[in-house]
């Protein structure tokens, strides 16, 4: 499954130079990452309260290859890489028009309310387009 998201960048994500922060293209990703499982049909609030896990970051390297700014329209493209027992990886691209500026590769573990490494259960496994 991969997902686009339109991302305008505001004054808040910019630092004193009108370029965004490097810390924000992170929120970036996870608001990538969420609405790549809203159109999967699911929710991280729900999944927690009612299935009884989350998700959290393991793992994540970026690569920073140009800059954004002040009111530009960026694009986040999120994808899932690959999907073990209880992780699976990520590839996020961001996109200022045709431009590729930044990369992240992050890696997802399935986690219960404790904290404890879960299996990623097959409804979203295969929602997301991973084998069971």
């Amino acid at each position: 499954m991969e997902h686009e998201l339109d991302i305008r960048v505001y004054y808040e994500d910019t630092d004193a130079g009108g370029i965004v922060y490097y810390a924000n293209y992170f929120k970036f990703c996870e608001r990538g990452r969420t609405e790549l499982l809203r159109a999967a049909g699911f929710e991280n609030k729900p999944l927690m309260d009612r299935e009884g896990f989350m998700f959290v970051v393991r793992k994540l390297e970026a690569d920073y290859l140009a800059p954004a700014f002040l009111d530009d329209i960026v694009t986040m493209q999120t994808s899932l890489s690959a999907m073990n027992n209880a992780s699976f990886a990520m590839k996020q691209s961001l996109y200022k028009q045709d431009q590729l500026i930044f990369e992240a590769n992050v890696t997802l573990v399935c986690v219960t309310k404790s904290g404890k490494p879960t299996r990623v259960p097959d409804y979203l496994r295969k929602a997301l387009g991973a084998e069971s």
